[in-house]
């Protein structure tokens, strides 16, 4: 088990390596090493500028990083300038790797450079290296290339960097990760931006060797079996995650121009089955892992200024950016949806959030709650080529409004109204789970404030009958088994192949004896340990507020009740003030 922890000092240009053994055994890795170091760095956790100096970021890898397959996650913590609060993001591709092969658990960046950098970390060596010439920069994937050609390295190394989002502070800015991956949620990026820090290039060439070789093989053979005759393997090899837009849409669950409606008319041409057919490009894997789920269209436009002249824009898609782009704001272009899709992901932005501010947006104008001098063009559901353009000013916040936006949903709907159709949880934009009440409170009393906490959009979909309180203790009780899946760190596309079970064999030839009860306590007292964390930067469940639209919309439970809800809240908040 790695256990060393690297941390830089961007305001010091030093860095020194620690061997926490005694967390990586205590808290096993991944989220559950990374709340512990955050929190010894942030001793005055409200108070800390999430765009300050005093700001500190943590990666951590898990046990499994370098042994299993789906094993391919790399966890962030941060103070969200997004939320001010917790800021948790994971990110799959090439980066745990590099990370466990450079010798590492856990990389700890603190301070702030006084002029742009990149840091390079070569196993045992960490270089500063000058950022000036490509730190106005705002593709992030023109970034990763010429940082790529500058560090040798090819194939063992990561290149987490940030665009125009990073580099102009938008809140919801991402890291881009071997141009595919993201660490997409809750500002990471504005974080990289605020600390004068281009990217982060990681290598590594050590090797793994478990306690047990034998033994070893044995679970490696069962595990990979597990995944490859799996239905994850299946769905989303076949098709990724953009084959749940259909059965959503069917179910009355797919948001749609700012969930004014549950179904887009026009999901067929946006389907995960429609891009296959006519765009997909190739596949690609995370590091480790044999599902592919991630999909890559291909698509050709003409220069403007040479005929019969074309380039191949090869654009990564997904269910959440379907939606976020797609449905929720009404656009059912294929072709206008990959054009949306490329110019996000070029400035580096967290595609939810941005669709779900713009979402907001086009019906603030619509309402005449915000003008044309605000917007700077027509915003209307459908039109994406507005829409791109209003990316653009997101990035370069050319006036208050634009600067607002920036800053998330919540934010702008603070300054010039429409909160009851801004569609955001914890101050975090929603996913695209328009499912019941395990969708909503879920994204309530997540610690992420996110789909990906409790599940409970899949709750959703086997619903029980739950009483709120039962509901509250469901969510719950997957929170705190997911803190062991993100503290491995596996996928939680893997969780059904990563039972409690497995995991118990698993960890046997890496020389770690537990049993089935002692992870669900350790899971418990990480969950436990992440909310004391936030509540240390001032999370309260009083600033919890459910937009109205919620309660307009249709569901496949139906209207929703807000004395469900509330009870759902009240019963949360008593279980809050005991931890």
């Amino acid at each position: 088990m790695r256990s060393k922890v690297l941390t830089i000092d961007l305001s010091r240009y030093k860095y020194w390596v620690e061997d926490r053994k005694d967390l990586f055994e205590e808290y096993i890795g991944g989220v559950g090493v990374a709340v512990q170091l955050l929190k010894e760095e942030l001793e005055n956790a409200k108070g800390v500028d999430p765009l300050g100096e005093e700001n500190v970021i943590v990666f951590s890898t898990g046990p499994f990083t370098p042994a299993y397959p789906l094993a391919s996650k790399t966890v962030a913590l941060f103070k969200s300038p997004l939320t001010s609060n917790l800021g948790e993001s994971h990110a799959g591709g090439r980066s745990a790797a590099a990370i466990a092969n450079a010798g590492y658990g856990a990389i700890v960046i603190k301070g702030r450079s006084r002029k742009p950098v990149y840091v390079v970390v070569d196993e045992d060596k960490v270089h500063f290296r000058d950022g000036r010439v490509i730190w106005s920069i705002q593709d992030s994937i023109v970034t990763g290339r010429i940082i790529a050609e500058r560090e040798k390295g090819r194939g063992i190394r990561t290149v987490m960097r940030i665009g125009g989002g990073g580099l102009n502070l938008v809140r919801y800015a991402c890291v881009t990760t071997e141009t595919y991956r993201h660490f997409g949620r809750l500002g990471l990026g504005a974080v990289f931006g605020s600390k004068n820090l281009k990217a982060l290039v990681v290598m590594g060439r050590k090797s793994f060797k478990p306690k047990d070789k034998e033994n070893f093989r044995k679970v490696y053979d069962e595990i990979y079996d597990l995944a490859v005759k799996s239905d994850a393997m299946k769905k989303y090899h076949l098709l990724g995650t953009a084959v749940n837009v259909l059965p959503l849409n069917e179910f009355g669950g797919l948001p749609t121009k700012n969930l004014t409606e549950q179904r887009f008319d026009k999901a067929e041409e946006i389907s995960g089955e429609a891009l296959a057919e006519n765009n997909l490009g190739r596949r690609i894997a995370c590091a480790h892992c044999p599902v592919a789920c991630i999909h890559i269209a291909a698509l050709r436009e003409e220069y403007e200024t040479e005929k019969y002249f074309y380039k191949t824009l090869m654009i990564s898609y997904d269910y959440e950016l379907i939606y976020a782009l797609g449905s929720m704001l009404g656009v059912g272009s294929r072709e206008g949806l990959l054009k949306l899709i490329h110019r996000v992901e070029v400035y580096g932005l967290d595609a939810i959030s941005t669709g779900v501010c713009l979402a907001w947006a086009t019906e603030a104008y619509k309402r005449g709650l915000i003008s044309k001098n605000e917007t700077l063009l027509d915003l209307e559901f459908g039109n994406y080529e507005n829409y791109i353009k209003a990316v653009d000013y997101i990035v370069s916040q050319p006036n208050d409004f634009y600067k607002a936006l920036a800053k998330g949903v919540d934010e702008a709907s603070r300054i010039y109204g429409g909160r009851e159709f801004a569609m955001a949880f914890g101050r975090n934009e929603m996913p695209g789970y328009n499912t019941g009440y395990g969708a909503y409170i879920g994204y309530l009393i997540g610690l992420r404030h996110s789909h990906l906490d409790g599940a409970g959009y899949s709750i959703d979909q086997k619903w029980k009958d739950y009483s709120p309180k039962e509901l509250v203790d469901e969510l719950i009780r997957e929170e705190q088994w997911r803190q062991i899946l993100s503290s491995l760190v596996v996928c939680f596309f893997a969780r059904g192949i990563y039972k409690p079970e497995i995991v118990v064999k698993a960890f046997k030839p890496l020389g770690v004896e537990t049993d089935e009860n002692e992870l669900r306590e350790i899971g418990k007292k990480i969950y436990e340990e992440k909310l004391r964390l936030k509540k240390k930067m001032g999370f309260s469940v009083e600033d919890l507020q459910v937009p109205e639209r919620v309660f307009e919309a249709d569901t496949p439970q139906g209207k929703l009740s807000r004395d469900y809800v509330k009870e759902a809240l009240d019963y949360y908040k008593e279980i809050v003030s005991k931890i």
